[in-house]
């Protein structure tokens, strides 16, 4: 459970958004309960109305797509941002 939460922390403070791994990103979205379709490299991810396309760089995910992912996340309130605790 460490490690889901460990990465919804990586990808909302969006400092590292190279370094998040496309099986990570996969499996996080999975566990979320997207569906997921294939066709070639794409992976689109479903969710009600929420729709996500990733396609995989080599092991890693690409940059602009987590953040497209975060922003989708966030918007649908199906991971909260994190307050920031000053």
């Amino acid at each position: 459970m460490a490690k889901w939460d460990e990465l919804q922390s990586r990808i909302l403070a969006g400092n590292a958004d190279a370094n998040i791994s496309f099986a990570d990103l996969r499996g996080l979205l999975l566990r979320l309960g997207f569906e997921e379709r294939t066709r070639g490299s794409h992976h689109v991810f479903g969710l009600g109305s929420v729709l996500i396309n990733l396609q995989p760089d080599g092991r890693q995910a690409k940059s602009y797509q987590v953040r497209q992912v975060r922003s989708a996340l966030v918007a649908n309130n199906l991971i909260a941002e994190k307050e920031d605790k000053a």
